[in-house]
């Protein structure tokens, strides 16, 4: 086998079932991985979830993580904020003549951890080898399917005035790595990706409080365009206190600098959930046992003034218009 991908790797012969056999049945062979046109599964007896994602971040690799743990982190993780269980994941490789074979081996292996983690499984896929240049490295796709929990009702039309807004972890980190791993700016400092499958913490949330009402990935746009989306979409005003949100040190230092703001950095292991009131401190109890809840926080609460906004209260007393997100920051995060 060639130590790089070539463009027979994608003309559907030898040696395309050569790079199946020997890089991806390697790691994500399990009783349902198969080699037919499609993966026959067991269908979940209650509501399921679909979620589809494209992944095509630059560098593919970074502190925290890589572009295979990142595809499924994104998929398991939409899947796990509508309270479903991740059964299934298919993924799609479209990769770049060139690529090295030992670099593949170690995003498959990647896919491979992240998955096992919360018990998800990869049955089916599909590569793709385009020519030099036309695709930078290796794009993923992936698909998901959840079972949701019963009982289980999540959506971004549910929050309701006197709600609380948590974020399950410190924001901004995943966004300020991969500006600082393209060394544009020549700052050193040691920020770490939160990338992360979230799906336990998800279901010991909803087991301990299954009314919360909204959970949320805030990934490309973060935390201030999801609260935007949430506004919108529930017709109701969100008040954040912007002291109480966790920005590591490092991550404020980088946005200092650059005149950045955490709130529209991407993450790729924080929620934001909205709970009612006299549910969240059984929720933060709960997130704080968790290895990636530990950081969790109230930053704010849901109100029926100013409908469609987001407000900032400050250490001042002053209450200001946050921003709507506009033009994308970081492109390629995800």
């Amino acid at each position: 086998m060639n130590d790089v991908i070539t463009m027979a790797h994608g003309a559907g012969g030898k040696q395309t079932n050569e790079l199946i056999d020997k890089v991806f049945k390697e790691y994500f062979s399990n009783p349902l991985f198969t080699g037919d046109d499609a993966a026959v599964m067991e269908a979940p007896k209650g509501r399921i979830a679909m979620s589809t994602d494209g992944f095509i971040v630059s560098p593919r690799f970074f502190p925290g993580g890589n572009i295979g743990k990142l595809s499924i982190c994104g998929t398991v993780n939409d899947l796990s904020c509508m309270g479903a269980k991740p059964l299934y994941l298919t993924c799609a490789f479209v990769i770049e003549e060139g690529l090295e074979i030992e670099e593949l081996r170690r995003i498959a292996e990647a896919m491979k951890k992240t998955a096992d983690e919360v018990g998800v499984r990869i049955v089916a896929g599909d590569t793709k080898v385009a020519g030099k240049g036309q695709v930078d490295g290796v794009f993923i796709t992936t698909t998901g399917v959840g079972e949701i929990m019963e009982g289980v009702n999540t959506s971004g039309t549910l929050a309701k005035d006197g709600d609380v807004v948590i974020t399950t972890g410190d924001i901004g980190r995943h966004g300020c790595t991969i500006l600082l791993q393209r060394d544009d700016y020549g700052i050193d400092a040691e920020v770490e990706s939160d990338c992360a499958p979230l799906w336990n913490l998800v279901k010991e949330s909803l087991d301990a409080v299954p009314e919360i009402h909204v959970i949320r990935d805030a990934t490309r746009g973060g935390v201030g365009t999801v609260l935007y989306e949430i506004a919108g979409q529930s017709n109701v005003g969100v008040e954040i206190n912007y002291d109480d949100i966790p920005v590591k040190e490092e991550v404020k230092g980088v946005c200092g600098l650059l005149g950045l703001e955490p709130l529209y950095l991407a993450n790729e292991g924080t929620l934001v959930m909205i709970v009612p009131e006299e549910k969240k401190d059984i929720l933060l109890d709960t997130l704080h046992k968790n290895k990636y809840g530990k950081g969790a926080a109230v930053i704010g609460r849901i109100t029926s003034d100013h409908q469609g906004y987001v407000v900032s209260n400050t250490q001042l007393g002053v209450k200001t218009i946050l921003p709507q997100p506009g033009n994308e920051l970081l492109p390629r995060i995800c």
